[in-house]
């Protein structure tokens, strides 16, 4: 039985688990620096990756019910891909090499392999031992009050992350190499001129200038945002289909297997797709050993995440591999992760270096067009596609609907629509 969080708890556990994680880090950097060292992102005592990291895997630990090895591996995958993909997103806000930090954690790194198996293992402690008596003093704070201080905290936070970004996306190094010599009167520019200053001292790597002898722009050239829409966009499209055809080849009849209300477009397979890129990047010229046992940790575990959040967010279930050999849970089995394994190495050393140059190719301005008209539909549809879900959840025990927006889904999307849509949807 899986303890079942409000979203204001988690909101709570994902900033104490942030200030935590924070606090270790700085400890550990200021005495080994001998000086106090804020190497967090942000400006508050906050490192947002503990906390999403921990978060996810209050969701999903209590689901592999006391198998503690299989828990290690969860956390230590989890843990890793998340930091990975934490610093994949500083990389393309800055738009160069910014951060890469002397001790930063990098996923299957040799430089701190030891060091992130010894984290895996301590959020483990953290999630058997300790967070239960945290668990236990959150429910003695009056509901209100942890409504308040969560909300006012998350604001802050926002607030705080929106100024790093403001600060590393227009306070740039000037093309002289002089770094904001004049004053300013503008209360936001004082405090970007701040922001800037501490991640210099923390970040040296943001000191290097920009390149002006750099050729003509190329259309989402190396790892950037441009490249990872066209690749979840391809990607799920491509699962989906392939999705279509596995069933049909096993069941004798077609069946959608599209994530979202309109198109045919399977959303794990295009985020998964973007994980094995960004987390498995470093890894395109090691061996194809290396880079399967990746793929099949990193795969297995992140089909484990998706099965977990989608009974919890949405209080469905998409697939049940129970009645399969040597399943995890009914959610993933070794089998699925020898196949993610393979995947990622076809994907790295076959599929994706021809798929990234095809897209270069995409003229510049219409590439650019093109990108950012995929991601207003596809946000859309899956903001409408969420919503279908947690109506259709909620219409088993409410029918009623409570607001136009209800009455709007109870209208479009009603139980046969919805089941139509998704034969092989069950109700958790």
């Amino acid at each position: 039985m899986t303890v079942s969080y409000s979203w204001t708890e988690l909101g709570f556990y994902l900033l104490l688990y942030s200030f935590i994680g924070w606090a270790a880090e700085m400890g550990y950097f200021t005495i080994k620096n001998r000086r106090f060292v804020n190497s967090g992102f942000l400006n508050l005592p906050f490192a947002l990756p503990y906390g999403i990291a921990a978060v996810l895997l209050i969701e999903a630990l209590p689901t592999l019910r006391h198998n503690i090895p299989l828990q290690y591996v969860l956390s230590f995958v989890v843990l890793g891909t998340v930091w990975t993909m934490s610093e994949f997103f500083v990389k393309v806000v800055s738009r160069h090499n910014a951060f890469e930090r002397e001790h930063r954690l990098i996923f299957y790194s040799n430089k701190s392999i030891g060091l992130h198996l010894l984290l895996a293992g301590l959020y483990l402690v953290l999630y058997l031992m300790v967070h239960p008596v945290i668990m236990a003093l959150v429910l003695l704070i009056p509901d209100t009050l942890l409504k308040l201080l969560v909300t006012v905290l998350l604001v802050l936070t926002a607030m705080d992350f929106a100024g790093v970004i403001y600060t590393i996306r227009t306070k740039r190094i000037a093309h002289t190499g002089e770094i904001f010599q004049q004053r300013t009167i503008r209360l936001l520019d004082r405090a970007a001129v701040a922001i800037w200053k501490r991640l210099q001292k923390e970040y040296p790597g943001i000191r290097e200038p920009m390149d002006l002898n750099k050729p003509r722009y190329v259309f989402a050239e190396g790892l950037c945002f441009d490249k990872i829409v066209w690749v979840f966009l391809v990607s799920s499209f491509l699962g989906a289909l392939i999705e279509m055809v596995y069933c049909h080849h096993i069941d004798g009849f077609w069946m959608n297997r599209s994530s979202l209300l309109y198109g045919t477009f399977s959303v794990v397979w295009g985020f998964g797709a973007v994980i094995l890129t960004v987390a498995l990047q470093r890894l395109k010229d090691r061996s194809i050993l290396l880079i399967f046992t990746a793929g099949f940790l990193i795969g297995g575990s992140y089909e484990y995440m998706c099965s977990v959040m989608s009974e919890i967010v949405f209080g469905t279930v998409f697939w049940d591999y129970s009645n399969m050999p040597l399943n995890i849970g009914g959610r993933t089995n070794v089998p699925y992760c020898v196949a993610w394994g393979l995947l990622a190495v076809i994907w790295l050393k076959g599929l994706y270096p021809p798929m990234s140059r095809a897209i270069e190719k995409i003229p510049a301005l219409l590439g650019e067009c093109i990108t950012w008209a995929i991601v207003v539909v596809l946000f859309c549809d899956c903001l409408l596609t969420a919503g279908a879900m947690i109506r259709y959840t909620d219409r088993q025990e409410n029918p009623a609907p409570q607001n136009v927006i209800e009455e709007f889904l109870d209208t479009s999307y009603d139980d046969t629509w919805m089941e139509n849509r998704w034969p092989n949807m069950k109700l958790t």
